[in-house]
């Protein structure tokens, strides 16, 4: 039988595992719904990680490591929209390129500035702190207003408003006036610094450290909780809450009797499959942004 304190232990464990995803998730709902797809959330959570260990561990302050790995993911997501929004570069291509990128680039940072092999750790002291009286994170706090914060200014101000109409009709968005090309690049920017949140979270907050392997697939459980929310900054946090709960369900599935009948790999699969499973089906049901994707040419 489970306790309260294992249930209040498992509801903080779930808050932490879906952190990251609905940070990422919401920032992807809000670049989609002006037309820009980014498919390297993946990529930019491994950089952001990294800088903010780097920056961190540099100056001895995770606060100054957290700005950081912000600013180094809405840096990426700023060049991700001059590829697509200004170039009209293929959306796919240059996610692919951020993918990439991050995992050659991590691995060799890693060696080149402490000197080991795809792992290093922090001190605690270099952890985000801690709210006063919990044990909860504040960026876990930060997370819910941020996704809450994104459903007002999206369908409740007219600046959201003119952000959709770049992703639905931008001729028309464009005939009132609208910049197309900036109010795009300003979205995908706001994708790159959650997403670098998402990432900074991972590496000085809940992990304490960076890998090569930080993400594990939360980048792309991101862009199935985009389509499964039906681009609803509100259902994104609901999203992320389901499959966070089952990456916690693994842990608790290893203090079971089930770990002696299932091998480990296979319950560590558990994410992956939710993901194929929930996404599979919502196909046909979710309806994207009509030009999502597809970079904006005048006639």
């Amino acid at each position: 039988m489970i306790d309260l304190q294992s249930v209040f232990n498992i509801l903080v464990q779930t808050s932490y595992a879906a952190t990251p995803l609905l940070l990422a998730a919401v920032g992807e709902i809000i670049g989609e719904r002006a037309g820009i797809v980014n498919i390297g959330l993946e990529g930019i959570m491994l950089v952001s990680g990294f800088a903010s260990i780097v920056f961190a561990y540099m100056f001895q302050s995770p606060f100054i490591g957290l700005v950081a790995g912000v600013l180094i993911g809405g840096f990426i997501g700023l060049l991700h929209a001059l590829i697509t929004a200004y170039l009209k570069g293929d959306h796919v291509i240059s996610g692919i390129g951020i993918n990439l990128f991050a995992s050659g680039f991590v691995p060799y940072g890693i060696e080149a500035v402490w000197g080991v092999r795809g792992y290093f750790t922090i001190p605690a002291s270099l952890k985000v702190p801690r709210i006063p009286g919990t044990d909860l994170s504040p960026i876990f706090l930060l997370s819910l207003i941020l996704g809450i914060g994104s459903y007002w200014f999206l369908f409740k101000t007219p600046y959201g408003l003119i952000l959709r109409a770049c992703g639905e009709e931008p001729r028309a968005a464009e005939s009132t006036g609208v910049k197309i090309e900036l109010t795009q690049t300003l979205a995908s920017t706001v994708t790159g610094l959650f997403t670098g949140l998402a990432g900074a979270f991972l590496a000085i907050d809940w992990l304490s450290s960076i890998t090569k392997n930080l993400p594990a697939g939360r980048g792309f459980i991101s862009l199935a909780i985009v389509n499964f929310a039906n681009w609803n900054p509100i259902l994104g946090i609901a999203g992320s809450y389901l499959f966070g709960f089952f990456w916690v369900l693994i842990g608790w599935l290893k203090l079971t009797p089930l770990k002696e009948v299932v091998p480990l790999p296979l319950m560590e699969t558990i994410p992956y499959v939710a993901t194929l499973a929930v996404t599979a089906g919502v196909i046909g049901r979710a309806r994207p942004p009509r030009f999502a994707g597809r970079p904006y040419r005048r006639e």
